[in-house]
């Protein structure tokens, strides 16, 4: 019996070894859980081009997942095979479905490899034109002589509109009239027409409107302050009074749980040669990105860095009560 056992793990070890050698020996299918055209996709397309050449020039297929705020592409990647050959490219709403919907088809933590961080992506807090405020020194007289009667536009249940919303008004203790869109244009466009008053959201769809004098802008929630020309003079919230305020948009790369070690070290080892591509660090600073150097480039310190802000995210939403079906 002890010889069969023996016999039969070589045989496996055999047939493993190769296969896992050859990894990937067939295109790989990265899943983004949003339609295609927005920021996650952008970062997903690049990010698969940047990765082709450490993958032995495999090819590498975007498939867009959109629905549920994300959960939808998430649990089809939690319910693929493990062998490597589908991935999921997931930002912020990694850590925040768990709260935000009282039904989840997967467990963040225990369903999925953590493959590695790939970037952040700041916000801003802007204003509409007509604001009568031109600081954010001002923006807090304004409010709190406005308590009430002030709107906040955000792009939709578990946007990073809407959960930097969440935790600006938490921090600030002071209850906005929020305005759901669906998307960030209808929104942005409100904000424009001066429909709305406020709207928290990421550089990427910030930025071009700042330079052009069609919005207000007051703070960057980054822990420090941005390079960007549009930007650089823009306080950061947690030096203007709201200590410890940081929300930024980072994006991970995860498999499925029990994809081989083997494969996520491969994974892994080209999602680092891709951070350090030219082209896609060129492609990432327009975007208003910045690319992860620390540890949680490694699998084990970003699933602790979103296990954080599961804790983070988790107390804000139930205090709000904003839950999705």
């Amino acid at each position: 019996m002890h010889t069969l056992r023996a016999s039969l793990l070589i045989v496996s070890l055999a047939v493993a070894g190769p296969a896992l050698a050859e990894y990937p020996d067939k295109p790989v299918t990265i899943v983004v859980p949003f339609t295609a055209g927005g920021p996650t996709d952008k970062v997903a397309r690049d990010l698969a081009e940047a990765m082709r050449k450490p993958l032995g020039n495999q090819s590498i297929i975007i498939e867009n997942v959109g629905g549920a705020g994300g959960t939808l592409g998430a649990a089809k990647v939690a319910r693929a095979a493990n062998d490597g050959y589908t991935l999921l490219l997931h930002h912020i709403g990694m850590s925040t479905a768990p709260s935000l919907y009282r039904t989840l088809p997967y467990k963040t933590l225990e369903d999925f490899e953590y493959v590695g961080m790939v970037n952040e992506v700041p916000m801003t807090l802007i204003g509409r034109a007509t604001l009568p405020a031109n600081n954010y020194a001002e923006l807090l007289k304004w409010m709190d002589a406005n308590k009430g009667k002030i709107n906040l536009a955000n792009a939709g249940l578990g946007a990073a509109s809407h959960l930097c919303g969440l935790l600006l008004q938490s921090s600030l203790k002071i209850d906005m009239q929020t305005v759901p869109y669906k998307g960030t244009a209808p929104a942005m466009n409100d904000l424009l027409g001066g429909q709305v008053d406020l709207m928290c959201d990421q550089t990427t769809n910030t930025t071009g409107q700042i330079e052009s004098g069609k919005v207000k802008a007051f703070a960057v929630t980054s822990t420090k302050r941005l390079t960007t020309p549009a930007l650089r003079n823009l306080p950061t919230l947690d030096e203007a009074g709201l200590k410890g305020f940081n929300v930024s948009i980072w994006h991970g790369l995860y498999a499925p749980k029990g994809t081989p070690k083997a494969v996520t070290d491969k994974l892994n080892a080209a999602l680092r040669a891709a951070l350090k591509d030219p082209d896609f660090i060129k492609r990432e600073e327009a975007l208003g990105a910045v690319i992860v150097t620390d540890a949680r480039l490694g699998g084990a310190e970003h699933k602790k860095f979103v296990e954080a802000e599961i804790g983070k995210w988790t107390p804000i939403i139930k205090a709000a009560g904003q839950y999705a079906d």
